[in-house]
């Protein structure tokens, strides 16, 4: 083994004979550089991706959400109450009423989603921190909402405007025929706040007092569509949600904030494997280069390695010259690549050279999962590729 490495080092370093397959060779080791640069960034890029999306949605829902199984609300009674109290790892709760709304702005019209939230729904979802202008829904003012940046923008709406309130309508439930002129209950509201997040959300919702939202739509005062729950330890999601589930009954559907949005985590997942495929068969085109560059050295040293032979070397160990060689090439690719990627990264990381919009950057996050993934990659290809070359080594080839 000491004896392969010693000839794997000396032909790395030593130039050929024949200066194109020293031009081979350094093509080789840019290609595994420059492979070795878009796997790590594409790997930290879809890092920063998935944490900037995380945020996102830790800003909009909460830890764990109590719905119904079937219809639309329950009653929040005692029972539901005294399991939540003496829950410890629950920080705080809010009850919430939500319902699909018609949202009409002088001539100006939009559908969205009303949302009657408690005091206490700050301290679940941290929304009174994205607010972009304005104040958060106050119990002592009556009839006053906030409003995601998407919907102001499409209704031309601004707060605090007394003359012109946003007016909300629901359908009326019931049978049969309905009478066009009294098909809706209706409320106006006074824009007093707009918040930001991504863009289903702030096109989504109408904030407001939860009373308001249980008159327009006729519910009793103990009538919600929901409980929403943050935890004290987030890392025991899991765990807390199938406590809960158990002890509310089969009535109640406890869901998490992963379960609550399942397709979106699914799909940042499921994009961020299939890039890394895509750009590892890109690494594997490149690694042609170095399987192309041992077998032009293999022909080039072709009478060192019958000399080898005849003084006692096997052919196994002239294998594992080249495998040995194609290996460190690879290995000083991917050092230099590596290298060269974390600086990269970590420059984008702290002063935002590419930006998404005028004031987003391009998120991205150094993570050791993602480095040692590259590691591992790019050296078992390194390794086939080489074995591949190595493979072309025969005592007929030798002896020629």
């Amino acid at each position: 083994m000491n004896f392969s490495f010693y000839i794997a080092k000396r032909y790395l370093k030593s130039k050929s004979s024949t200066n194109a397959i020293n031009i081979i060779t350094l093509i080789a080791m840019f290609g595994v550089i420059v492979g070795t640069i878009a796997l790590f960034i594409i790997l930290s890029g879809f890092s920063g991706l998935r944490t900037f999306s995380y945020s996102l949605l830790n800003a909009s829902d909460p830890d764990i959400k109590i719905s119904p199984i079937t219809g639309k609300t329950f009653n929040y009674d005692q029972k539901i109450d005294e399991e939540l109290i003496s829950n410890t790892n629950i920080v705080s709760f809010s009850k919430v009423v939500e319902e699909r709304v018609f949202l009409k702005y002088k001539d100006k019209s939009h559908i969205a989603h009303i949302k009657g939230v408690d005091n206490n729904y700050t301290e679940i979802v941290a929304l009174d921190s994205s607010l972009v202008i304005g104040e958060w829904v106050d119990p002592e003012f009556r009839n006053t909402a906030v409003i995601g940046s998407g919907i102001s923008y499409k209704l031309s709406l601004r707060i605090f405007n007394m003359t012109d309130p946003l007016k909300i309508f629901v359908p009326k439930p019931g049978k049969g025929m309905l009478n066009a002129a009294n098909a809706f209950r209706s409320a106006n509201v006074q824009i007093i706040g707009v918040y930001s997040g991504s863009e289903e959300f702030q096109n989504k919702y109408v904030f407001t007092e939860l009373e308001v939202a249980q008159q327009l739509l006729n519910y009793e005062p103990n009538q919600v569509s929901a409980v929403e729950i943050k935890l004290r330890n987030a890392d025991k999601v899991d765990d807390e949600a199938a406590i809960l589930q158990q002890n509310l009954g089969d009535s109640f559907k406890v869901q998490t904030r992963a379960e609550l949005n399942a397709l979106i985590y699914k799909v940042i997942n499921t994009e961020n494997f299939v890039s890394y495929l895509i750009f590892t068969l890109i690494v594997i085109i490149a690694l042609f280069n170095v399987i192309g560059a041992i077998i032009m050295m293999i022909i080039d040293k072709r009478k060192n390695l019958k000399t080898l032979i005849n003084l006692g070397a096997t052919l196994k160990d002239i294998k594992r010259v080249f495998v040995l060689q194609g290996f460190l090439l690879c290995l000083f690719g991917l050092v230099i690549g590596l290298f060269l990627a974390v600086i990269l990264v970590l420059i984008q990381q702290q002063f935002g050279v590419f930006m998404i919009t005028q004031n987003i950057p391009y998120p991205v996050e150094f993570q050791w999962s993602n480095f040692f993934i590259v590691i591992l990659t790019i050296t078992i290809l390194g390794f086939i590729a080489a074995k591949i070359a190595s493979s072309r080594i025969t005592i007929d080839f030798v002896s020629k």
